[in-house]
């Protein structure tokens, strides 16, 4: 069922980029239609290019379906936080674009974990084999683990799920609770190599998430991220019996319900991401400790310049997705993918300040795609470009949009941070500095939009009222220095 659109009072708060718990909720519920939209339009794909696929594989998507219904009906909360996932979307977006043949045969081969995870997450019996192509089992949301076989059989055993790779022994077989309940609550997987040693209990705060010390973790990074998931990489871990299994966690982000995912195979499309692409990096063990850090000062620095903004980073941003820098002097980057809301990609950023504007910055992107989808704010038009401050190269109006939006809530937040006493000297400073360089630069797009004629008639209402909020930050404060 697709969401009533917003009502005018309510798109005129999102125009000015304030953070709404109503506004919020509307984006949930518009991101789930959205999704169970594009699932029901792969399941017809499959059945009209059903002559096409390979060898048992209509077969294995309609089993992995009706094990997704039956976790519904378990756990339709659970099932619902699952395919609200961001890589949820990036994988339906790479498998409803994959030409029929063998790669859209392994775009569906996901399925089958997805599926997989629906079921752990709703605590269903189960008694199945699951493909595990290149050796690896990624489990949305949880973690990634490496099998060393094509398949595993997956038992529930009591309050366990065993899943033990083909022609394993039970010695390398793996534990994971049967419900596993919030999608970061992995729990307490472990091999059954030594059942009677009670293991080492690690640290919680240990970078490398929760589980028991007896899986060991992967030495050394998996595929790449941009690694066609249906092809072999030169180097496949996951092939390696004697290596196997190896568990690796997501790492679970303070202050709030965020992962930092940087083992999902549909976390960064096929090929990367901006120009020139950045692909997907797994961050290890000291990175991950990095990235934890900044995300917690970040929050804090919001906390105290602006609280409803940072409670709308909790609320929005389920996902910190690292991304490789690319040619030196290429500076920072982020970015937020239309097919996977919710997740920030970015480079590490230089610190706390750097990373609340962009988690500021992409969560207004987020939120802007969920209202053009509601309610169309531009047409395709023509493909006329325009010149903004802060890019080198000329926006299509779309993108003229994207950017003044986001740009404006920094506007606010850069100048609710200057005009603080009781932040730290620093940030006011940086924060000052910032209002005056794009205060004039976000003013120059509107003009732009108010003039064009791409905008629909609630486009054009919406940059209106973004140009009444742009006007009531009034003049530049002075930078404290």
């Amino acid at each position: 069922m697709t969401p009533a659109p917003p009502s005018a009072a309510l798109l005129g708060l999102f125009a000015r980029t304030r953070p709404t718990r109503d506004g919020a909720a509307l984006l949930r519920s518009a991101l789930h239609a959205r999704r169970l939209v594009l699932l029901k339009a792969l399941l017809v794909r499959v059945r009209r290019h059903r002559a096409e696929l390979g060898d048992g594989v209509e077969e294995r998507f309609e089993a992995a379906w009706h094990l997704l219904e039956r976790a519904e009906r378990r756990a339709p909360a659970a099932v619902r936080d699952l395919l609200d996932y961001p890589t949820t979307g990036g994988w339906l977006a790479a498998a409803l674009t994959a030409p029929p043949g063998p790669e859209l045969d392994a775009r569906l081969a996901h399925f089958d974990a997805l599926a997989l995870t629906a079921a752990l997450r709703a605590g269903c019996a189960l008694d199945l084999t699951v493909a595990t192509p290149h050796g690896t089992l990624s489990l949305t949301g949880l973690g990634r683990l490496l099998t060393g076989a094509d398949r595993v059989a997956v038992r529930t055993e009591g309050h366990h799920a065993r899943i033990t790779p083909e022609g394993a022994g039970p010695d390398r077989a793996v534990l994971l609770p049967r419900d596993l309940g919030d999608l970061n609550d992995l729990g307490d997987p472990r091999a059954l190599n030594d059942p009677g040693d009670p293991g080492d209990p690690r640290d919680p705060d240990d970078p490398r998430g929760p589980g028991d010390p007896r899986i060991p973790r992967h030495p050394h990074p998996g595929r790449p991220a941009d690694a066609d998931p249906g092809r072999p990489a030169d180097a496949d871990p996951g092939r390696s019996p004697a290596a196997a299994p190896y568990w690796s966690p997501l790492l679970r982000l303070p202050g709030g319900a965020a992962v930092l995912d940087d083992l999902d195979p549909y976390r960064v499309p096929r090929g990367g991401i901006g120009t020139p692409p950045r692909t997907g990096v797994e961050a290890g063990p000291a990175g991950r400790a990095v990235w934890a850090e900044r995300w917690r000062a970040a929050l804090r620095l919001l906390d105290a310049t602006d609280p409803g903004r940072a409670e709308e980073v909790r609320r929005l941003v389920r996902v910190l997705v690292p991304v490789a820098h690319a040619d030196r002097g290429t500076g920072p980057f982020g970015a937020t993918l239309r097919a996977a809301p919710g997740a920030v990609l970015a480079t590490l950023p230089d610190g706390p300040r750097e990373m609340a504007e962009v988690l500021v910055h992409e969560t207004q992107h987020t939120k802007l795609a969920a209202v053009h989808e509601l309610v169309p704010l531009y047409t395709a038009g023509p493909a006329t470009v325009h010149k903004v401050g802060w890019r080198t190269d000329a926006r299509p109006i779309a993108g003229v949009l994207q950017g003044a939006y986001a740009h404006l809530a920094l506007t606010d937040l850069w100048r609710r941070a200057a005009r603080s006493s009781g932040l730290p000297a620093p940030w006011r400073t940086r924060a000052g500095q910032q209002f005056e360089r794009f205060h004039h630069q976000v003013g120059r797009a509107l003009s732009v939009l108010l003039e064009s004629d791409e905008l629909t008639n609630t486009g054009r209402e919406f940059a209106r009222h973004m140009r009444q909020h742009h006007a009531r930050l009034g003049a530049t404060p002075r930078a404290l220095r």
